[in-house]
């Protein structure tokens, strides 16, 4: 038998027709729309200052930008914007992962707009991964109501493995969403590590979400971040975990009166609730209010803003140091030859170090 027929004599008089020209796999009718025009710093403000979510979205993507162009366009629209931040209620919200931080917001966020009124926007610092450097950025899931409700604005954040820079950017997408009209502003942190110091730095209320039942209560009393605390929550307060709960929070009162009086003269509060189904939501909220009332008499709140403004100059000039350092052609030159020196245990890290700072500093006084 013949591997290939076709190649016999037999059919050598026989012809293939070329068949049907197939049509192209783009669509002719598509009509390519022309590149959309960057907007300039004054349109962006513009529309900020309207309440135009749309805008501040986008302005809130050029603060998160990496390149050049993108932040100094920026930092022209947060100094615009400036003169009308400032009259929001800020309030940080922490917890390790599973506590219920998402679904929490969504229940305090929609008693706060309902008893309240006014507007909200959730800023929710997302966690990425160290090996893909992605993030899920999936928190607006969790808050299928403030999701959808028109007073109400949710942006997720990656931290893209640097804190300091996510906090800095969320800092300032505050000043921009207070620009926008939003006088409520929930920070939602990764919950681990020292996120939650960046927050409290940016926030006029830190509050921590504990959980209870969950093995050794001493594990949620960690000193750093309880006295960081203006008010301590204990979540999923209902059915059979009610009474551990109160006990969870007879534990965190006790240890609350170990540490030194807040510079506030503020007492923290510990209160049990459950997100889920939306049990002591008022409580919260209303020692949340009680606090702002509290430190506005005696000063403090204004004492803190001023605080937070002095340490993100620094926090900025630490940020521009380390970026000028590392992006120096010469020190760019030599760390390559550094790094593989102190590998192979030829000069010590610090010998090293010291080289690149000298060769830093020769440069500029060049």
């Amino acid at each position: 038998m013949m591997e290939h027929p076709e190649n016999s004599e037999a059919y050598k008089g026989l012809v293939v027709n070329a068949g049907v020209e197939q049509p192209s796999s783009v669509n002719p009718y598509l009509k390519r729309k022309p590149r959309r025009r960057q907007l300039t710093a004054g349109e962006f403000v513009e529309g900020i200052l309207k309440g135009n979510v749309t805008l501040l979205s986008q302005a809130v993507t050029l603060v998160e930008s990496v390149r050049p162009e993108h932040q100094a366009l920026a930092q022209e629209v947060i100094e615009k914007c400036l003169p009308y931040t400032g009259k929001s209620v800020r309030v940080g919200i922490s917890g390790v992962p599973g506590a219920g931080k998402s679904t929490s917001i969504d229940a305090f966020g929609l008693h706060v707009l309902q008893q309240y009124g006014g507007k909200l926007a959730v800023l929710a610092i997302d966690p990425s991964s160290e090996r893909s450097k992605g993030s899920i950025l999936g928190d607006k899931t969790r808050m299928e109501k403030l999701a959808v409700h028109p007073d109400s604005f949710i942006r997720p954040s990656p931290s893209a493995g640097s804190l300091g820079g996510v906090a800095r950017k969320t800092r300032e997408t505050i000043f921009l969403c207070e620009a926008a009209g939003f006088d409520k502003i929930f920070v939602e942190t990764v919950g681990v590590g020292q996120s939650e110091t960046a927050v409290h730095s940016m926030v006029d209320f830190f509050l921590l979400i504990q959980l209870s039942g969950t093995g050794d209560e001493l594990q949620g009393i960690k000193r750093g971040i309880m006295e960081m605390a203006d008010g301590i929550v204990i979540n999923k307060a209902d059915g059979d975990n009610l009474e551990r709960a109160r006990l969870a929070a007879t534990q965190f009162r006790n240890a609350l009166h170990l540490f030194p009086a807040p510079e506030s003269g503020w007492t923290p509060q510990v209160l049990c609730y459950s997100g889920f189904y939306n049990l002591g939501i008022k409580e919260i909220w209303d020692m949340v209010y009680e606090y702002v009332r509290f430190v506005k008499a005696n000063g403090y709140f204004d004492y803190r803003r001023n605080e937070q403004s002095k340490y993100w100059m620094y926090e900025s000039i630490n940020e521009h140091l380390r970026s000028s350092f590392y992006h120096h052609p010469e020190v760019e030159s030599l760390l390559q030859l550094k790094e593989k020196q102190v590998l192979e245990g030829r000069i010590s890290s610090f010998i090293a170090a010291r080289d690149l700072l000298d060769t830093y500093f020769q440069a500029l006084k060049e």
